[in-house]
């Protein structure tokens, strides 16, 4: 058993709409926020930043802390215990990867193992059943209340 530290953000534009990545892997399909897995020797910011680069070439700025986990989830993908912290973020360079208006739209994507398109949803019809993971949930949930 080992933790799994990983990263996310909420990237929220202009017009009230909320960044989400659509995902494939090994025939298991899920919506979540975009980020991913800090590295070695890696901080928090740091590795939300390459994550935003790598997934979406998009440079960000850190808004505000959301939410950590504070209860226990197993991954769905090995033995790791998952420990999720999420920032809202915003853009610093323009938007110029691809946006998909529906859900998993994979259908111009390259097949491949791992697949991920991205596509944004107003921030007050998003619901936290939209979102596949429970650390997700939550911390949708608490955005929207601080929002409030």
């Amino acid at each position: 058993m080992y933790f799994n530290v990983r990263v996310y953000g909420l990237l929220i534009t202009d017009t009230k709409e909320v960044l989400i990545s659509d995902e494939k892997t090994l025939n298991v399909s899920f919506t979540k926020f975009p980020g991913g897995g800090l590295e070695y020797g890696e901080g928090l910011i740091d590795a939300l930043k390459r994550e935003f680069m790598e997934e979406c070439q998009l440079d960000i700025d850190i808004v505000r802390h959301i939410y950590t986990t504070d209860f226990y989830e197993r991954s769905s993908f090995n033995d790791s215990q998952i420990i999720s912290i999420y920032y809202q973020v915003t853009a610093k360079s323009p938007i110029l990867f691809d946006i998909k208006t529906s859900p998993f739209d994979f259908s111009h994507e390259k097949q491949q193992e791992k697949m991920e398109v991205f596509r944004f949803m107003p921030i007050d019809i998003l619901q936290e059943a939209d979102l596949t993971f429970k650390t997700d949930q939550m911390a949708w949930h608490q955005f929207k209340k601080s929002a409030l």
